[in-house]
């Protein structure tokens, strides 16, 4: 199961924090440092790391950059991170710390231009955000709703040479109620490329739900509440 959970470490200036529902008033803090936590997941093998610049998504620019690069030397795995991702220089800053993939999601709505250059120079290194609430794809650190459904996100983009797609449940995420795997199953019929899921995942039951659904589930608070016990479920 190993290679199918994918830990995340959300950074707030430069500290492990996980939110409610993306609302940055509702932090809690679980680390100081995000080295240590990316070289505990990485001692029990996990295959593979989800990190969001919280600052970054707010300003559009990495900004915990310090950070990740020691989340870089910490992980021997993929290392994937999102957050303020828009502009191809923030994805050769990123490369050149020897991230793996970049989840990308307001640049695709916004600036499809800037996003198709990124494309070309990075093609199957980038991972495209579908951030749903209530049918609608946010954007802006999921501060803005857009006009976009999911479906026809994945329209757009489908033929084009991304990885694939990290579909969020905005309204479950930071929540521990438990997943729907309905949305994704949903988004799998409109797409070939790989799916990984987020938000809700509460207990070891709610990861059984996604397998055979998704490619990959990315967990925090259920691990930082000690909700799944990774030791044992390993």
């Amino acid at each position: 199961m190993k290679d199918f959970i994918i830990p995340a470490i959300d950074l707030k200036e430069g500290k492990v924090i996980r939110l409610f529902k993306g609302d940055f008033e509702r932090a809690k803090v679980y680390s100081d440092s995000p080295q240590d936590m990316a070289k505990f997941f990485d001692d029990i093998g996990f295959e593979r790391l989800h990190v969001v610049d919280l600052d970054g998504s707010l300003e559009g620019m990495p900004i915990n950059l310090p950070s990740i690069r020691l989340i870089r030397r910490a992980f021997s795995g993929k290392v994937q991170v999102g957050g303020g991702i828009r502009s191809l220089e923030a994805c050769r800053i990123l490369k050149e710390e020897g991230i793996d993939f970049f989840v990308v999601g307001t640049l695709a709505i916004k600036e499809p231009n800037t996003f198709a250059d990124i494309l070309n120079h990075f093609g199957n290194s980038v991972i495209l955000a579908v951030d749903a609430r209530e049918g609608k794809v946010a954007v802006g650190g999921w501060k803005e709703e857009s006009t976009l459904t999911p479906k026809l996100l994945a329209e757009l983009y489908e033929d084009k040479p991304i990885w694939g797609y990290l579909y969020t449940n905005i309204d479950r995420d930071g929540t521990l109620q438990g997943v729907d795997p309905e949305p994704y199953r949903v988004f799998k019929s409109f797409t070939k490329k790989p799916l990984l899921a987020s938000g809700g995942v509460a207990s070891v039951e709610d990861i059984r739900k996604l397998m055979g659904v998704v490619e990959g589930v990315v967990v925090g608070k259920a691990i930082y509440e000690g909700r799944i016990n990774l030791k044992e479920l390993l």
